[in-house]
């Protein structure tokens, strides 16, 4: 089940701060505390509603209330399969299928991993509100991360920004990449569309993809990637830039003779769970329609 409270034991080295900051050095935002101070018994300490300006001594016990905000009005409810690698009450951890997208937009209305989400958490009469940590492609699959409520998500966005969550993917490149390597150019929209990337070395924001070749059969290299920065298509715009394109790639290689879309996974995911602090670390198995390059 969802969280709905947690609990803080004030330790000796937090005694005398008041009880906004600490909260702030455990991941809320200013927004949250805000929030949750105004919510009904959402500060306790020792269990009586205390304000977020009174100063913590050791020993206390210090008692948030967990919000998971408004649910996505319009977001529908709708019986599709999923994948779990992991769950409890502060996140849930998927292997996304290609050709699923993460959140519903024009002509995706109810065939995401939102709405099926929305629809599992219904049958288990649990509240739910789409708060993925970090997005991928339509058509890439692999491990995403979706935050259960918004201390998760307050705490994740800033483990986003600090670069501290460390996703590898899996790509599929045509010819034979170089052993290993780094790739640092800007990326910027193209000129004429709305969704297609360019190397625009004026115009484009900085961004390094590095790589490192795993395996090479019949014209073809299994590459693990990491991104230092998150631009849009990263991966596919590189891979391309140098030469060695995704196979599948409806924008940047329209070569659909051995798979029907950009052959990209995203392999791992590691982090730090937000609220345990445990290093946590997931993977989901390449494809079928991945793995035939290679057999």
């Amino acid at each position: 089940m969802i969280r709905t409270q947690i609990h803080y034991t004030i330790q000796p080295e937090h005694a005398g701060k008041t009880v906004e900051r600490f909260l702030r050095a455990q991941g809320f935002s200013r927004h949250l505390v805000i929030t949750t101070k105004y919510h009904k018994n959402g500060l306790l300490l020792d269990g009586m509603p205390v304000r977020s300006n009174v100063r913590l001594q050791a020993g206390q016990t210090l008692t948030a209330a967990i919000l998971n905000g408004p649910p996505n009005e319009n977001l529908l409810p709708v019986a599709l399969p999923l994948s779990i690698l992991y769950e409890d009450g502060d996140i849930i951890v998927l292997n996304k299928p290609a050709g699923m997208p993460v959140h519903p937009s024009q002509g995706h209305y109810d065939d995401t991993l939102s709405n099926a989400l929305a629809y599992y958490y219904k049958q288990l009469d649990e509240p739910f509100t789409a708060r993925s940590v970090g997005r991928l492609d339509r058509d890439t699959s692999g491990v995403i991360l979706f935050a259960r409520h918004e201390l998760s998500a307050c705490i994740l966005a800033e483990q986003m920004r600090r670069r501290e969550i460390h996703r590898e993917y899996r790509a599929v490149c045509t010819g034979i990449l170089p052993e290993s390597g780094s790739i640092d150019a800007p990326i910027a929209r193209a000129h004429d569309s709305t969704i297609e990337r360019v190397i625009d070395w004026e115009r484009g924001e900085r961004a390094v993809t590095h790589y490192r070749r795993l395996s090479v059969h019949e014209g073809f290299s299994l590459a693990a990637v990491r991104l230092e920065t998150g631009r849009t298509h990263q991966i596919r715009v590189h891979m391309k830039h140098i030469g060695h394109p995704l196979p599948g790639d409806f924008l940047y290689n329209l070569d659909y003779s051995r798979i029907g879309r950009q052959a990209l996974h995203s392999y791992q995911l590691a982090f730090r769970h937000p609220i345990t602090k445990e290093e946590m670390v997931f993977m989901a198995p390449i494809p079928a329609d991945m793995q035939v390059f290679f057999r």
